[in-house]
């Protein structure tokens, strides 16, 4: 069995995640990050104000990561329509832990990105699935930390290479938003609606490679499958042995 994380196929679940499930998963990113979208467009320039933008901006975008983790693990167990308010559901339960790693991991990355960026990208992956360690296995946020660089450890480079061509398809799928934008109109409603529709398109690759990316790692490390809340263990207990023979 090969061991190694596929860039290729792991993208294509993505994608292929993504266009069934974009009746909900469109929605809820859009009205989510109209908030960021609306806090930056009254900041505007003021670089005093910038750190709350930042921290709106991670707290948002790791709430919707965690209800998408959500949603991959549902389509894992076979079931293959979610709604809105089942999506909010799957977040809820751990949402202080979610935002607590989120903001976190966002201070790390940050650090390590002005630190030569070489050591951001380092943290970018061995972090990778911090938010489905928290919403599947209901670790907490030091032991999601723990529990992603675990998953990862052996496939970093994989891992590395489809968090890049994630980012640069939403790069490229923003930077189209925004010159679509400066063409209608240097208005800042048309700069909030659009930079809105923007992390719409592309907020749902970053949050389905986190979750994709973590049951993939988890199959390739061939242990139990992981423990949902309280909820009892489902294997099969082993049959009894039989009798010895007279």
């Amino acid at each position: 069995m090969d061991r190694k994380l596929s860039v290729g196929d792991t993208l294509s679940e993505v994608f292929s995640t993504y266009g069934a499930h974009a009746g909900v998963l469109l929605p809820v990113a859009f009205w989510l990050f109209l908030i960021v979208a609306i806090v930056d467009g009254l900041v505007g320039s003021n670089l005093g104000l910038l750190p709350l933008v930042i921290v709106v901006s991670t707290i948002v975008g790791t709430l919707y990561q965690g209800m998408v983790v959500g949603l991959v693990r549902d389509v894992q167990d076979g079931r293959r329509d979610s709604s809105v308010s089942e999506l909010f559901g799957y977040a809820a339960p751990v949402l202080l832990p979610l935002v607590g790693a989120g903001l976190l991991s966002g201070i790390g990355i940050g650090i390590g990105m002005v630190l030569l960026i070489v050591p951001g990208l380092i943290l970018l992956t061995i972090w990778a699935v911090i938010a489905p360690a928290i919403v599947i296995e209901r670790a907490s946020i030091f032991e999601a930390f723990g529990r992603s660089r675990q998953l990862v450890r052996g496939n970093g480079w994989p891992v590395f290479g489809v968090i890049i061509v994630a980012f640069l398809i939403s790069l490229i799928g923003g930077v189209i938003f925004t010159s679509i934008a400066a063409g209608i109109s240097d208005g800042p409603i048309v700069r909030i609606v659009f930079s809105a529709l923007a992390s719409t398109i592309t907020a749902p690759i970053g949050a389905l490679v986190a979750g994709i990316l973590y049951y993939r790692l988890l199959g390739m490390e061939g242990g139990p499958g992981p423990v949902v809340g309280d909820e009892p263990s489902t294997s099969p207990s082993p049959p009894p042995s039989a009798p010895p023979a007279p």
